[in-house]
This record gives C-alpha cells, sequence and structure tokens, in this order.
C-alpha cells in the first residue's frame, strides 16, 4: 500500500468545547498503531473529529510530513494559487499552472496553501542537516486561525463504529464510492474495489447489499471501503464494537492482519483493553482531556500510573513512599515488598494475587490486612470482589472460593497478599 511510506503525522490537538478542553500532542509514524483510551468524556472522540476535520481545532495544529526525494535549489519557494473551486494546487519554481487562475492565496506567501496529489493544505519546508537528505515538506491540515482543510480535502479513510455502509448499494459499490468521489473513473473504481474486497477475503460477495451480511463481513467492507482512497491517515471509531463476542475474536484477528500490511498511519479509538493490545503499536490514554499515560501495550500493561490505567488491565495499584522494602501508601496502608525501594513509587500487584480468609490465617504472608466485603461481580470462571479496607483492594476468586467462605456484601474477610506479588516503580 502506496500511502504514508515516508509520511509522519504530527499534531497538537486543541480543542475547547464550554467547560471541556483537549490538549493532545499526537505524532504517528508510517505503518504505526495507536490506540487512544480513556473514560466516558476523556475526549477520544472530539480528537478523532478533529483528525478528520469534523472539529476545528481551537488552537495548536495537524501537519502531514513528507520526504518527497527532490532538493530544491538554496533560496527556492514554493508558490500557490487558488483555483475557481476552492482547492489549490502546487507550483514549483517559475512553472506557470494553466489550470488555475493568476492569483495568490488569501493567506500570503508566509502561510501559501497548496495541494499534494489533490490534497488542500499549507505547504512548508525544513532541510534534513544530513548530507544529501530530501527536504521534509509538510502539509497543514489544520494550523487555527488562518488553515483549515475542509473533511473531504484530507487524505483521511474512517470505519465507525456502526459502518455506516450505504443500505441500497452492494458491497462493491460501497467499496468503489470512496475512489469515484475523488475522480476515478467507473470501470477502474469498481476494479479497485474488487480488488480490495478480494484483500479483505469478501472476493465471492461483491453483490450482496449490507443486510445480507454478517457483522464481521459488513466490518471487512468497510475497512475496504476508507482503504481504496489510498488515504494517509485510518481513524477506527470503536470498528469491533457492534459484534457479538464470538465474531469478534476473529474479526479483530483479521482486523489485525489487514492494520500490519496498511502502509499508513492509523488512529483506533476503543473502550475495550484487548482490542488496544492486540492491535495497537502504541497507547495514549486520555484523562479530561490530558495524556495521562502513553507507551508500549505491554509497558502500559505492566506499569500503570492511574486508577483507571490500573482498572483497564486488571491490577490493583497504589501510590506511596518507599523505603527498603516498606510502602507506606498516601491513602493509608503500609505494603511489604520483596525489592528494596526508595522514593516516590507505585505498587502493584494482579487480582487473583489475593488470598481471602475468614479469620487472621497463622503464618500468613507480612501484607495482611482485615477487610469488608462491598460488592462481588461474577465472570465466566471467576468472581471479583471489592474489597473496604486500608488500603482497599480488588480480589479474584474462584466460584468455589465463593461457596466455601460463603461470601456477601458487608461481611469481614482478611485479605493477604505476597511481598513477592508486588511490583513496585518509581512513581
Amino acid at each position: 500500500m502506496g500511502a504514508g511510506a515516508d509520511v509522519s503525522i504530527d499534531a497538537l490537538l486543541r480543542v475547547s468545547r464550554g467547560r471541556f478542553n483537549l490538549d493532545l500532542p499526537l505524532s504517528v509514524e508510517p505503518g504505526e498503531v495507536v490506540a487512544l483510551l480513556g473514560p466516558n468524556g476523556a475526549g477520544k472522540s472530539t480528537a478523532l473529529r478533529a483528525l478528520a476535520g469534523l472539529t476545528p481545532l481551537t488552537d495548536g495544529h495537524l501537519r502531514v510530513g513528507n520526504r518527497d526525494g527532490v532538493r530544491k535549489p538554496a533560496g527556492s519557494r514554493d508558490e500557490a494559487v487558488t483555483n475557481d473551486a476552492g482547492r489549490t494546487r502546487q507550483l514549483s519554481d517559475g512553472e506557470p499552472d494553466v489550470a488555475a487562475p493568476d492569483r495568490t492565496s488569501s493567506w500570503g506567501a508566509e502561510n501559501s496553501v497548496v495541494a499534494r496529489n489533490g490534497r488542500a493544505g499549507a505547504w512548508d519546508t525544513s532541510v534534513d542537516s544530513s548530507e544529501g537528505a530530501a527536504p521534509l515538506h509538510t502539509v497543514d491540515w489544520d494550523v487555527p486561525p488562518g488553515i483549515f482543510v475542509a473533511p473531504e480535502d484530507r487524505s483521511v479513510g474512517v470505519v465507525f463504529q456502526d459502518y455506516l455502509l450505504f443500505a441500497h448499494m452492494s458491497a462493491l459499490e460501497n467499496v468503489a464510492f470512496g475512489p469515484r468521489a475523488r475522480g476515478v473513473g467507473r470501470r477502474e473504481a469498481r476494479a479497485l474495489a474488487a480488488s480490495w474486497l478480494e484483500r479483505v477475503g469478501l472476493g465471492d460477495e461483491l453483490s450482496r447489499k449490507p443486510r445480507q451480511l454478517s457483522g464481521g463481513q459488513a466490518q471487512r467492507v468497510a475497512l475496504a471501503r476508507a482503504l481504496a482512497t489510498d488515504p494517509e491517515l485510518l481513524l477506527l471509531d470503536e470498528p469491533l464494537a457492534a459484534l457479538d463476542a464470538g465474531t469478534r475474536l476473529h474479526v479483530r484477528a483479521e482486523l489485525g492482519k489487514h492494520l500490519r500490511e496498511y502502509g499508513g498511519h492509523t488512529v483506533l479509538v476503543t473502550h475495550d483493553p484487548l482490542d488496544a493490545m492486540v492491535l495497537a503499536d502504541r497507547l495514549v490514554i486520555l484523562e479530561n482531556g490530558k495524556v495521562v499515560q502513553e507507551g508500549a501495550p505491554a509497558e502500559v500493561a505492566r506499569h500503570p500510573r492511574t486508577d483507571y490505567v490500573a482498572d483497564l488491565v486488571g491490577l490493583n495499584l497504589y501510590r506511596g513512599a518507599a523505603r527498603d522494602t516498606t510502602v507506606e501508601l498516601s491513602r493509608g496502608g503500609t505494603l511489604f515488598i520483596a525489592e528494596p525501594a526508595a522514593g516516590a513509587v507505585y505498587a502493584t500487584f494482579a487480582p487473583n494475587a489475593v488470598g481471602l480468609y475468614l479469620e487472621r490465617p497463622e503464618g500468613s504472608p507480612r501484607n495482611t490486612w482485615e477487610t469488608t466485603v462491598v460488592g462481588m461481580e461474577t465472570h465466566a470462571h471467576t468472581t471479583r470482589v471489592r474489597l473496604d479496607g486500608t488500603p482497599p483492594v480488588l480480589a479474584e476468586v474462584t466460584p468455589a472460593t465463593v461457596a466455601d467462605l460463603r461470601l456477601t456484601p458487608g461481611m469481614k474477610v482478611w485479605a493477604t497478599v505476597k511481598a513477592t506479588e508486588i511490583r513496585a516503580y518509581p512513581a
């Protein structure tokens, strides 16, 4: 796939809406999948809309940079003109553009509006310091207050949560719609659509309407439609949320395969930590419009830094001050760890590392404290027990343990955790 081969997305997404403020620095490298996670109202959808051009930035910038392999002479300058349709085109030094009227952009030379491959934006050039390196061209999609590229002029593909396939069109026609809208001829667009549907395993379903497709098939049609325009940026808005559990597992694997083959940039919004862990190369966690943690999935899972992230990856998380093998917790309580530490730390352990007893066990681990059952959540093969104490803790036990202890909300139990089960790392 050609899009994004040498392109990088650089953004500082700042959007103000009433009392809510999104302040999200975001970069995406070619071939990279970045997942945005966060609780409801964190700003994930606002970020996606800003990238797509559906919500203009209040401040910040959104740029696409590309090395085009051509070094311009020193002192040369790109100029831009706008045609009657409101679009713009790139002019090389001294080269007339007979297809466009002879007038410059109203934004002036310092913010000349240009287009590359039919995509409008402001063009800037900076030269790499390495010998013989090509210049890095930057196409601005949104730089308030002067530059804003309309959604239809951005090289963006979107897969919506509900797919939003055209009900009256066949799978082939749905996928061909994007190329046709960008000026590709009917025959070429249909051939391109057929190729994409073959690529996602739907070569035998070209004539089917959306109502005749399964959830997994509809998702793949939506993905093919988004990629058929060869976008530089692919946006996935909860792409697996509409699928049942059985279909989700298979489609997640298929989607992962196609994303690995895609050479452009992907931003995924999801509430499902498993989707993010499996599909993304990097996680960006948002809370209240700001980044609270960022990193590779394995790193985030091992070292959560907020309660939301800890809950997301299924860990108990505490902040405290460590001295040797003792951690005094900031919200009360003490934990003993196996490896010495010093200073401000986070301490984590898995819920299944917690043992529950009706009486204080003899010869018990050093981490033993009395708690009260405040809630229980039954899952397929386990039960999660929320316990109030100093500190509060989440335990995960088997149904047999629940039956043996006759656990019910309000009862007192003793919780234990081995020091070797607790991981401490700098806060």
